[in-house]
């Protein structure tokens, strides 16, 4: 998911996104635990995406606050 796509969502959808990328994380933690993963790749790419989408809450955080 690129960081153009995340700035089209609400806040709220972000927060959702951010928890559902969270759970997504902990899984693939959990498979690298027991040796069941199939893309080691993958859990760096989740925590760039989760990245992405702190950034992206702080930037509408900070745009809300200038805007008040």
């Amino acid at each position: 998911m690129n960081a153009k796509e995340i700035r089209e969502k609400t806040v709220a959808e972000l927060n959702e996104l951010l928890s559902k990328k969270k759970e997504e994380l902990f899984n693939l933690r959990f498979q690298d635990a027991i040796n069941q993963l199939e893309n080691p790749m993958r859990i760096s790419a989740v925590k760039k995406d989760i990245a992405r989408v702190k950034t992206i809450l702080r930037e509408k955080e900070i745009q809300d606050s200038a805007n008040s």
